[in-house]
This record gives C-alpha cells, structure tokens and sequence, in this order.
C-alpha cells in the first residue's frame, strides 16, 4: 500500500529540511574555505571565478545569466576581480561589442586553492561517516543534482548549452 498524501508532505519536508541544513554545511565550509586565502573575495565574487573555471573564457552577458545578476552588476565585479589581478577582459575580436572573461594564472591559482581546501574539509566529514551511510549519499546527491537539471547550465555546459550560453572555447586565441 502507498504513502498518504500526508506521509509524502511530510517525507517531503524532512528532506528538504535535510537538504537546507547541508545547504548551509556547504555554504559554510565554502566561506571558510575562502577564508583560508589573502585575497579579500565575497562567495559571489569565489562563484564567478568557479563559473570561468569550469567554463572557461566567457561573454560578460553570459557571466551575468549565469550569475543571475544584471549585466552591470556582474561588469563590477568583474573590473574588481581585474583589479585584483585575477581576471582579464577583452574584447571578443569576432564581435566587438562583447566583452570576454577569462581567468588569469592568479585567479586559476586561488580557484584551485580555495577549491583543493573546500573539498579538504568535505572528504574530512565524509569519512567521519560510517561506510553504508557514505554509499547511500552518492546516490541521493547524484539524483539530487539531476533533479536540479537546466537550474545552473552555466556551470557545466554541453556543447549547445555552452553554446546558447555564450561559453566560448576561447576567442581570444583561437586554435589554428
């Protein structure tokens, strides 16, 4: 016999309960991790830079899409990740109007640190987990993650995705 409409509201709720606390875990161990490095950055700031990381050089209006934030909303940052040494603009020399991001060796150093240093604390936790409660995690977070789908394409764009996205594989040296 199925569960009650009730019994599902309820399951419901105490997952997404549990999801919002590991959501804060998360987000914690991330302003931490950021913490852990000289350079005065706010998380949206750190999840700019991730987003050039994963996706390498992209268009300013992309960036701002992937972001959520208005255009000039995300040029600010991006003059003051430039300011920082940790970001370079250029105009895209097939279209002259758009503005292309990529990180510098500075800002892929910092990303892959803060990175190395969250992901540090997160095994450290997980292997605080007895083994089956660690197995059933992978399959949880992995549907989770699916479940979320088109939420963020930004962050790990398919060739079309990418595409529509205004990721590019780099237009300021393209190959031959």
């Amino acid at each position: 016999m199925g569960l009650s409409e009730e019994a599902l509201d309820r399951e419901a709720e105490e997952v997404t309960v549990a999801v919002m606390a590991a959501s804060r875990l998360i987000v914690a161990l991330s302003a931490r991790a950021l913490a852990s490095v000289d350079v005065p950055l706010t998380l949206p700031q750190l999840r700019s830079l991730v987003a050039l990381h994963t996706c390498g050089p992209i268009k300013l209006a992309a960036m701002a899409a992937t972001l959520g934030v208005t255009p000039s909303t995300a040029l600010r940052m991006a003059e003051r990740l430039e300011g920082l040494g940790l970001t370079d603009r250029r105009v895209n020399p097939d279209n002259r109007r758009e503005v292309v991001l990529r990180l510098t060796g500075a800002g892929e150093d910092l990303v892959e640190r803060v990175l190395g240093h969250r992901r540090a604390e997160i095994r450290a936790l997980v292997e605080r987990l007895p083994a089956p409660q660690r197995a059933g995690l992978v399959p949880a977070l992995t549907a989770l993650a699916t479940a979320a789908g088109d939420l963020d394409p930004g962050l790990a764009p398919t060739d079309e995705a990418g595409r529509l996205a205004g990721v590019l594989d780099d237009p300021l040296n393209p190959a031959p």
